[in-house]
Formats: structure tokens, sequence, C-alpha cells
């Protein structure tokens, strides 16, 4: 594990969260605790990280095969990006977690920080952005021939593509989100920290709703989702 500042992303980037609510004390590996102060600081973040990273490794070991599992934590110092975090790969497959300093300057306790990693890891876990390609190729592929079936010229078959590939990419993104929500909550909690805190500014952010082809499932979706996998923990 590596924290660093901006680094050069390649291929397709999954995003999943935005932060939010109230102070936690901060879990250590042994299980003693040390007090944080209301917003989580750089030090903060970069002892959540240090605590959640070798979890999610674990995780990623024990539930796949010949999968890059070194996971590289980045902080996108970039000023103009919103509240985010995302997950994709760098030119040598390694799988990279990204957070904005806008998201870790937002996030209200460590157990948000936690659950959004966790989150992050898991759709590398899952083999999101290669199923999301999978589906986007298909769409690609699907679209393209229907206009070119239809005698469509080169330009038009080419937006056809792009909107398949659109459609493809969406069809199961909601799907995936609630994924790496539940085996994000499952990694958060095997660190320690309490994902049904960390999980709480679903109910503060911008609700998505249920719309067709939406990136993210609704807010309650989510939350309920968090709720029923750490009941089972």
């Amino acid at each position: 594990m590596r924290l660093t500042a901006p680094i050069v992303l390649f291929g397709l980037a999954l995003s999943g969260c935005v932060p939010v609510t109230s102070p936690a004390p901060l879990p250590s590996q042994s299980g003693s605790q040390i007090s944080t102060p209301t917003r989580p600081s750089a030090r903060t973040f970069a002892d959540v990280v240090r605590i959640m990273e070798p979890v999610a490794e674990r995780e990623c070991e024990a539930r796949t095969r010949n999968v890059n599992c070194d996971f590289q934590i980045v902080v996108d110092s970039r000023p103009d990006q919103p509240a985010n975090a995302y997950q994709t790969r760098d030119a040598n497959d390694r799988p990279v977690i990204a957070f904005t300093q806008a998201l870790i300057a937002e996030a209200e306790n460590v157990d948000e920080l936690a659950f959004v990693m966790g989150h992050e890891a898991s759709h590398h876990i899952a083999g999101h952005i290669d199923r999301q390609r999978g589906v986007a190729t298909v769409g690609a592929i699907v679209f393209g021939s229907l206009a070119s079936a239809t005698g469509a010229d080169s330009s038009a078959v080419k937006t056809a593509q792009d909107l398949g590939a659109t459609v493809g990419a969406r069809t199961f993104s909601k799907d995936y989100e609630l994924e790496a929500d539940a085996l994000g909550t499952i990694i958060a909690h095997n660190a320690g920290f309490d994902p049904v805190r960390g999980a709480q500014y679903f109910a503060r952010i911008p609700d998505p709703g249920n719309r067709f082809l939406g990136t993210h499932p609704p807010n309650a979706a989510r939350m309920d989702t968090v709720r029923r996998t750490a009941r089972g923990l």
C-alpha cells in the first residue's frame, strides 16, 4: 500500500460514494481506540488507510483468483474536483482507490472514510470494471448492428454504438453499487469500523431515485443493504 497524491488513471473508473455524519473513535488494529477530531484530518485519513488496506487485501485474496490485490490508495489533489471516490486500475493493472480532497474534508467521521474505502475496494474484488466493460461492448455491438441493418451511414452507426455502450454499461450499474455496499460493509466491519454509521451519509446527499439507467440506486435501498448485511455479521 502506498498513499500518494495525483496519479494518471487508465481505463474505466467506477465512482461510488460521497461523504458525511459525526465523530467516532478511531479503532486500531489491536482493538484499542484513540480519540479523533470532529472532522477527520489528513493524518486521520492516513490512519484509516493504514487499518483498512490490509483488511481489504485479505478479503480480495480470499474471494478472488489470479487478481492483483495490492491496492494503491491515492488522493486526487485537483482543487476543482467535487467530493468523490472511485476505483480504477493503473497502467500495470494495479487496483487504485482514489479519494478527492473534497471528500476527505467533508467526511464527518472515520467510519465514513472506512466505509467509502471498503465500498471502492469491493468494486475491484467483485470485478465490476471488467463486467461493466463486457456489457458495454455487447451493447455497442447490438446497437451498432441494428443501425447498420437499417442502412445507416458510418456516422449514425458510430452514434448507435456509443449509445449502446452507454446503455450496456448502465444496465447493471445499480446492482454493482449494491454489491459494493454489501461487501464494503463486511470489510469496514472486519477492520473494526461501524459501517452502518459510516453509511449514514446516504440520508444527507441528494437521492438519485430509481431512475431508468441511472448509475446509482436510491439512497434508501443502499442504506437497507448496509443494515441487512451488518445484521448478519
